[in-house]
């Protein structure tokens, strides 16, 4: 192999440069990045940058040192065979670049909504023009309760915004949480003053104004979209890669041709973990695929096959969620739960405290052999340390002791000597 290509200059691509030369690749390499500037790491945007704790979040990388030819300002236009077609400033048509080994690490794009004006957070530049626009008792209108929307949410409020989230789902946090657990998330919204509309379907955005599907108008100083993101994938119609809400790789990050593999966001990977096919798009997958895929890139035969985890700081709380609650197999209900409540199909769910009552709390999620799918802590980093743990290794828990504050997540697995 003597000519690898890198699409994408995120954390993925940055991580895909550093393992070819930390696993031996000495032929030529080439980094496009779509910004003008270099790597940098995305979850700061909307935690220290947008608080105005930090002004930059850019990552170490030294293009020489890594014997790379690094292309800011260039993104991927087409993929034609064995050539990639770019363009530069302004469109202006760039070269071809001829490759034996490949790898798409083009990252996601945010979910637009009808109307032209309102603001979206992905970028560096989004961050500080966002930042720039939050001020003391202005209103701001943030469209998405997920996790972006929710530390927008509380960047805004520490700034002395007037806040206001509105969400279609009947709870916060729906695209990953049932609602069952995602209700304990919304309190959180009024205790840090915030208001939160639910079940409010938005037809269009703007500005200055949000337009509701029922006819009414929401204004405000400032209009945030944070309703997902989908992978970025439109450069790569027609290249004969099975795309399907990414690009479709097997567990071994290949995309079905030979030296083509894809990385973080825009991967759409089968997991046998799960049985199903996973998109991370989170940071935690934009760091460790890319070894996966630089070692079977250059002959290797490993698996990239991780629990799924993110985290988020939202109204002073640290949240961390690992797993995929609807691998669970269908049983009954959680033993040892402190209520009964209906339970995502094919898992049940087992709670460490009462997110009622108490500030810190965790849930787990079961399958029929009691094996750990998903957890979710709240200001819990030992149960969630644990728990991701557990998950990794698949041995079944009691659900008894696992339910029990009082003995730790670890003593809980089968058989376990504390």
């Amino acid at each position: 192999m003597e000519r690898v290509v890198v699409v994408g200059a995120g954390l993925a691509g940055l991580r895909t440069v550093v393992g070819l030369r930390e696993q031996g690749y000495a032929g030529e390499l080439t980094l496009l990045g779509a910004e003008s500037r270099g790597p940098y790491d995305r979850p700061p945007l909307s935690k220290a940058i947008l608080a105005g704790k930090s002004d930059d979040s850019a990552l170490p990388f030294d293009p020489d040192k890594l014997r790379v030819d690094f292309r800011p300002g260039v993104r991927a236009t087409r993929l034609r065979g064995g050539v990639v077609e770019t363009a530069g400033p302004g469109d202006a048509s760039g070269p071809d670049l001829d490759f034996d080994g490949l790898v798409l690490a083009t990252g996601a794009e945010p979910v637009v909504l009808p109307g032209e004006g309102a603001r979206y957070l992905r970028t560096h530049d989004d961050a500080h023009a966002l930042r720039a626009a939050l001020r003391p008792g202005g209103t701001v209108v943030i469209v998405g309760a997920g996790w972006i929307g929710a530390e927008v949410a509380t960047a805004a409020r520490a700034l002395g915004c007037r806040v206001t989230v509105v969400e279609q789902a009947p709870t916060p946090v729906a695209h990953a949480l049932p609602p069952e657990v995602g209700r304990h998330l919304a309190p959180w919204y009024a205790e840090a003053g915030a208001d939160l509309l639910l079940d409010h379907r938005v037809a269009s955005v703007g500005p200055d104004a949000v337009e509701f599907a029922d006819g009414t108008t929401l204004h405000a100083d400032v209009v945030l979209v944070g309703v997902g993101v989908r992978p970025a994938t439109g450069w790569l119609a027609g290249s004969g890669l099975e795309l399907d809400r990414g690009v479709v790789v097997g567990a071994d990050l290949a995309a079905g041709r030979p030296g083509v593999y894809a990385v973080g966001d825009v991967a759409a990977r089968w997991s046998p973990r799960y049985r199903t096919r996973v998109r991370g798009e989170h940071w935690d997958d934009a760091l460790r695929a890319p070894a996966v895929a630089v070692a079977n890139l250059l002959g290797g035969a490993q698996t990239y096959d991780p629990v799924p985890y993110v985290w988020s700081e939202q109204f002073g709380r640290m949240v961390q969620y690992a797993g995929l609650p609807a691998a669970g197999l269908p049983t009954g209900p959680a033993a040892g739960a402190p209520r009964a409540e209906p339970d995502l199909p094919g898992t049940r769910l087992v709670w460490r405290g009462d997110p009622a009552a108490e500030g810190r709390w965790s849930v787990f999620w079961l399958d029929q052999a009691a094996r750990v799918v998903a957890v979710l802590a709240v200001d819990q980093p030992r149960d969630f340390v644990a728990g991701r743990r557990i998950a990794e290794s698949g041995a079944a828990v009691d659900p008894g002791l696992l339910a029990d504050p009082a003995v730790s997540v670890r003593t809980s697995v089968a058989g376990s000597a504390g």
